[in-house]
């Protein structure tokens, strides 16, 4: 029981560390704002697949992906299920760094409040899944607050929307191919890195690289940002591990509170009276959401759709 105990409270640790740390990313990307985001998009996946390959290299676990990834190497199905998430994954990074540096924190932070929402949605539409009373309830409400958004920022919040998308594209990719998350991290950059290193040996022949071997603080944030992406990445690894999923979903919201109070009180980005109602509303869907599994609102809802016995 103690085990158990101590075990929970280190996977509690691990998870609030990588949300944390996704919630803080914005301030990294900040830095690098004179960078064009194509850059650091390629020199993110470039590093990030040095990190993971460093890691894999001092962990002695080299020689358990190399096998792993001969094995999906001789299954089309799975390699392309693989493929697919790399080009959705790189889609939500380059969506998010492009948003930060062009002061949309804000819209980032709801992409990331809804993506729940919707990888419930495509579990509906693809895996046939249910949704609970209680889950289709939050549904309508954060359909709600989503809608009352828009009409906010007077244009349909198309940054939040393709976040949240493309990250639950790519956790249901995830899902269909049963390999472990630093393998299957290390493969996708590996994958992308056919198109990322050749982008960067063309700006560098054109001369508009920002990256110099010279050390210079720009190169070292480039550098960097492989240990920002796959840290974060390795704690949510260990912490899911250790922590039922409802755990995971009460703690998944840090990153965009943090995000969101940064765009509003750093950065100072519009949010107005109406976006707060408008949060409100998708959080009161969030919170209803994340209790639907937890044992009260089960027995509520049993006894709600219950037929009524005739006397």
């Amino acid at each position: 029981m103690q085990t158990l105990k101590s075990d929970r409270s280190a996977g509690v640790g691990y998870a609030v560390g990588a949300y944390l740390l996704w919630g803080i990313l914005p301030v990294y990307w900040k830095l690098l704002q004179h960078v064009p985001p194509m850059q650091i998009l390629a020199h993110r996946i470039s590093w990030a697949f040095a990190f993971l390959l460093s890691l894999l290299l001092i962990t002695g676990k080299f020689a358990g992906f190399w096998r792993e990834t001969m094995q999906i190497a001789r299954q089309p199905r799975k390699l392309a299920a693989v493929c697919v998430a790399a080009i959705t994954l790189n889609i939500n990074w380059g969506t998010y760094i492009w948003a930060v540096n062009n002061n949309h924190i804000v819209q980032t932070s709801l992409g990331y409040y809804i993506n729940p929402l919707v990888s419930v949605l495509l579990g509906i539409l693809i895996l046939k899944e249910r949704l609970s009373l209680w889950q289709l309830a939050a549904f309508v409400l954060a359909g709600i607050g989503v809608f009352s958004l828009t009409l906010q920022f007077g244009a349909f919040p198309w940054i939040a929307i393709l976040l949240a998308l493309t990250f639950g594209l790519y956790g249901l990719f995830k899902k269909t191919v049963d390999i472990g998350s630093i393998t299957g991290l290390t493969l996708e950059t590996l994958l992308t890195c056919s198109f990322a290193l050749p982008y960067l040996a063309y700006v560098s022949h054109i001369g508009s690289s920002q990256f110099g071997f010279n050390l210079s603080s720009t190169s070292l944030l480039l550098i960097g940002a492989g240990a920002v992406t796959a840290t974060p990445l390795v704690l949510f690894s260990a912490g899911t591990k250790r922590l039922p999923l409802y755990v995971v979903g009460f703690l998944q919201y840090i990153s965009p509170t943090i995000a969101l109070l940064l765009g509003v009180l750093v950065y100072h980005e519009p949010f107005t009276q109406g976006h707060l109602l408008s949060f409100a509303v998708i959080w009161l869907g969030l919170l209803l959401f994340s209790l639907s599994k937890t044992k009260p609102f089960i027995k509520m809802e049993e006894k709600i759709v219950q037929p009524s016995v005739g006397v």
